[in-house]
């Protein structure tokens, strides 16, 4: 069982600007624990730190620093989307920040929300994922501060819930340069205080195409040539846990794959949902084709 993890972050959630940032720095081979870094980023000691920590959440470096093909892909200054300006690359960060802990060591609380929280409550307050937060480290005989915790939750609400814009100006700055809110992943409940909801429910901006990366990236197509469409809505960084799929919209793109790529099919026989596989993709090149 992984080792949970709820700090790194130094209680920054991720901006804009700082994964394009992060990419050029390490690709120049500059070392983020460097005197100069600060200079190098123009950011503070703490916030090089958080930059460091966010490329490998996302995956686009890995755990020893390594520029991974995915960012070249992205951000390289000849890249699909440099400046993240795509929200179709805003999903597939997604994807890889729930996703990162697959066959790892650790676990973060962005796998045990999507994967695990939201099937016990689609509707919650902070209350209700610290205690299911508390709850799991009990499980796995950890012991992780209440306090970390929390700012492990503020994190991840700053990073999806969408910001309220009557705050101080400069408050709002920081809040909407955050990554993922444009996502609507996390909404707050308008009559209820500090209540948020996360519903499986029609992604009017996920592409297809991200979705098809997902199924490609699940290890289990390695051993075989077919999956059943309920692993696809309910497994472990499944297409429908990940991305809050209802099972029409999780169907609907599964249609929209067999249309657009050669040698995909989608069967129902005698209650039976498969989607088989009689050519063979490669995740990035899936993004290629999204991108072109």
């Amino acid at each position: 069982m992984s080792t949970l993890s709820f700090s790194g972050h130094e209680s920054f959630q991720c901006r804009n600007l700082w994964l394009k940032k992060g990419y050029e720095f390490a690709s120049a081979n500059k070392t983020f624990t460097d005197d100069l870094a600060v200079v190098d980023l123009g950011v503070g000691k703490n916030m090089v730190s958080s930059i460091k920590f966010w490329l490998k959440a996302f995956e686009l470096l890995d755990e020893d620093g390594t520029v991974q093909e995915l960012a070249q892909m992205i951000l390289d200054e000849n890249g699909s989307d440099p400046y993240l300006e795509d929200i179709g690359t805003l999903w597939l960060l997604h994807y890889h920040l729930v996703t990162s802990n697959q066959g790892k060591e650790k676990e973060t609380i962005y796998s045990l929300f999507f994967n695990n929280f939201r099937k016990k409550r689609v509707e919650f307050s902070k209350e209700h994922l610290m205690h299911f937060l508390i709850s799991e480290c009990n499980h796995r005989n950890e012991s992780h501060s209440e306090n970390t915790i929390d700012t492990d939750i503020g994190v991840l609400l700053k990073n999806y819930v969408r910001p309220k814009s009557e705050k101080n100006s400069k408050s709002i700055e920081d809040d909407f340069s955050s990554l993922l809110f444009e996502l609507d992943l996390i909404k707050p409940i308008a009559d209820r205080q500090d209540w948020f909801e996360c519903k499986n429910e029609y992604r009017s901006t996920l592409p297809t195409e991200i979705v098809f990366y997902s199924i490609l990236s699940n290890p289990d197509l390695i051993e075989s040539k077919s999956i059943s469409f309920n692993h696809i809505l309910n497994d472990e960084n499944s297409a429908g846990l990940v991305f809050a799929l209802n099972a029409d919209s999780l169907l609907e793109h599964i249609k929209t794959i067999t249309q657009r790529f050669d040698g995909v099919t989608y069967t129902e026989d005698a209650g039976i949902r498969e989607i088989q596989f009689n050519e063979e993709y490669k995740p990035l090149e899936v993004l290629e084709e999204y991108y072109a």
